[in-house]
């Protein structure tokens, strides 16, 4: 059997590798032609079972970035400036973690560890800072990204501190404690020294009280509670309940108002429709057939359109605000749970 030359062998072989690298560069090239920039306007969902971050142009609903966030991701939030996101690593009280993201390269960055505080779960970001709640803890607290510490923690004494509301001016704050079915109004006393002191009233409000909104005039905090299926309206001057809404939200899973405050949209986990209550009237005024269950609400600023995370069934959906109809979807991949805006300054 005749043999090639080893000089000829040698030259198809150099041919062979450079073809592989001109290919290889053309493909890398490809890509990062078709990798598209964060929006200044961007909407944010996390793939709980992916443990992933996706960002997502509003304009046209296409997802342009797939980012990893840890384990068991379940909430999101932009900083003021729409550059970076912090996530909330749950786990139920196993973990302890906030994972952080560069919006503007798209990439993660060094995890947050917050050490005792286990089971973070509700975010907020106020004053420059990232609040979130510990549940396992039993406690909230604020992470400082100027000098990357958690600058100050309090108790709540109650059971699954869930979800965080922190006043535009850092006075006062709201959390729901699911198991214990109470919220807890935090307010900060004029004494005291340093930070100040706080007092706590706790309000007993219905069972499994998880989703809840502070409506846009900041009177009232409207509750949803999962195991009755009612919302409590609290009057935030009195600390005390002053309406309970037979809504028939068994399940419920968030509270969301709409920017103008005329209308709350409310989430069930058990249920196929998004509630719609007229916030005035306290009567329901529609329910809007989304999927086989849902999570996270997110108004766009505007009020145009609601975004909801459809757990169960793998998508977002777009329910326009003016036709309270379901007006598109996003593909979210495996439970999408925590939903935020990004704005970019």
């Amino acid at each position: 059997m005749m043999g090639y030359p080893f000089g000829i062998m040698k030259s198809a072989l150099t041919s062979l590798v450079l073809l592989a690298a001109v290919l290889a560069a053309s493909l890398l090239s490809a890509n990062l032609l078709q990798a598209e920039d964060t929006p200044a306007n961007a909407l944010l969902i996390l793939a709980k079972s992916d443990n992933t971050l996706l960002i997502v142009d509003p304009s046209t609903l296409h997802v342009i970035a797939h980012i990893p966030v840890g384990k068991d991701p379940h909430e999101v939030v932009a900083s003021a400036d729409g550059k970076t996101a912090y996530v909330s690593n749950y786990g139920g009280g196993a973990y302890n973690t906030l994972a952080v993201v560069d919006l503007i390269a798209q990439r993660a960055l060094p995890s947050v560890d917050l050490g005792a505080l286990r089971g973070p779960h509700g975010l907020i970001f106020v004053g420059g800072k990232t609040w979130f709640t510990a549940e396992a803890a039993k406690a909230i607290g604020s992470y400082d990204p100027a000098t990357k510490t958690i600058d100050w923690v309090l108790g709540t004494g109650q059971n699954r501190t869930h979800m965080i509301y922190v006043s535009p001016d850092m006075k006062w704050m709201v959390t729901t404690n699911v198991s214990s079915g109470t919220v807890s109004i935090i307010e900060k006393t004029a004494g005291g020294q340093g930070r100040g002191d706080w007092d706590e009233t706790v309000v007993r409000v219905g069972n499994d009280s998880e989703g809840f909104d502070v409506s846009p005039d900041g009177k009232e905090i409207w509750v949803a509670n999962a195991g009755d299926g009612t919302v409590s309206i609290i009057d935030v001057a009195s600390k005390q309940v002053r309406q309970t809404l037979a809504a028939d939200v068994a399940g419920a899973n968030r509270l969301k108002f709409t920017p103008d405050g005329k209308l709350a949209l409310i989430s069930s986990l058990r249920g196929s429709d998004v509630t719609v209550i007229d916030a005035a009237t306290r009567r329901t005024v529609k329910r809007i057939p989304v999927g086989h269950g849902a999570a996270g609400i997110q108004m766009q600023p505007d009020g145009a359109r609601a975004f909801v995370a459809c757990s169960p069934d793998g998508y977002v959906a777009v329910i326009d605000l003016h036709s309270l109809q379901v007006v598109g979807h996003i593909e979210a991949g495996k439970s999408p749970d925590g939903l935020a805006w990004v704005t970019r300054q």
